[in-house]
């Protein structure tokens, strides 16, 4: 019953909602990365951004205007990542904070002698468990190419739905526990060892920073640069295209899309939908 009025409320707020192709166009100016997308694809982005827009609150902080074609671009953003998954992978939490610029979070920690260190960390994004998740809304030409933050930390919800963020999100049956996280592992491993060694990587550095992180960049870097990300990562790349369910490059020839493979031939040890093996 609950799941059939969600979805008559969901139909009901698309009707009554009206967004012109201009005010769509606007909004999706600066993110060139959807133009892969196909006439089906960019109607049902649309719809899950108005529906996005109708259950989320999105909100402006420290004299930021949030203007309606800010809150569409934010809306397309962060519901890409969901677009072949749905809005209910965002369900648990209700609150979008903007700020107009990086923002600073003060932090504590006590280090081994029992002494408590306070310092001020200056983020552009972050996601709580079971909370907000906050932006920040840059200056033209400020964002580096291949980063979106909006992208980073609506992936960082996705990977909560497991607990404690470690860059694992629930996977779907036919999907392997086991191969991701032999993947992952050794991507993780791989891009440390190039900081350590003073070499340029293909991925933001700040993915080295924690198992998570190497997950939200790598996300980043699918959707808004995916040959980079598949030329560097190619496991990587094939399992974010599984679980995303979206194939962002061109298919060689007899390769099927993700999701689409013989489970059998994907791994030995499958996900089933409970999270199990």
């Amino acid at each position: 019953m609950f799941a059939f009025l969600k979805k008559w409320l969901r139909r009901r707020m698309l009707h009554a909602s009206h967004v012109t192709p201009e005010q769509w166009a606007r909004a999706e100016a600066h993110m060139p990365f959807l133009a892969r997308l196909d006439g089906a694809e960019r109607r049902r982005l649309h719809e899950l951004a108005l529906q996005f827009l109708s259950e989320k609150a999105l909100q402006s902080a420290a004299g930021f205007s949030l203007s309606n074609e800010a809150r569409l671009t934010i809306a397309l953003q962060a519901v890409l990542p969901i677009l072949n998954l749905g809005l209910d992978w965002y369900e648990g939490w209700v609150e979008v904070v903007v700020y107009p610029g990086e923002f600073i979070v003060p932090r504590s920690f006590m280090d081994e002698d029992g002494v408590v260190h306070e310092y001020a960390d200056v983020l552009a994004g972050e996601a709580w468990e079971g909370g907000p998740v906050i932006l920040s809304w840059p200056e033209e030409g400020d964002t580096a190419a291949g980063v979106n933050v909006v992208i980073h930390e609506f992936v960082h919800k996705l990977d909560m739905r497991n607990g404690t963020p470690r860059g694992q999100p629930p996977l779907h049956a036919g999907m392997s526990r086991t191969e991701w996280a032999r993947d992952f592992s050794a991507a993780f491993a791989a891009i440390n060892a190039q900081l350590d060694n003073g070499e340029e990587t293909a991925l933001d550095p700040y993915a080295a920073e924690h198992p998570a992180e190497f997950f939200a960049v790598a996300s980043e870097a699918f959707f808004v640069d995916p040959a980079r990300l598949k030329a560097a990562y190619a496991a990587v790349y094939r399992h974010l295209a599984a679980f995303y369910r979206q194939e962002p490059l061109p298919l060689s020839p007899n390769v099927l899309p993700a999701g689409e493979q013989d489970a059998d031939s994907l791994c030995e040890n499958c996900v089933k939908p409970d999270g199990g093996e």
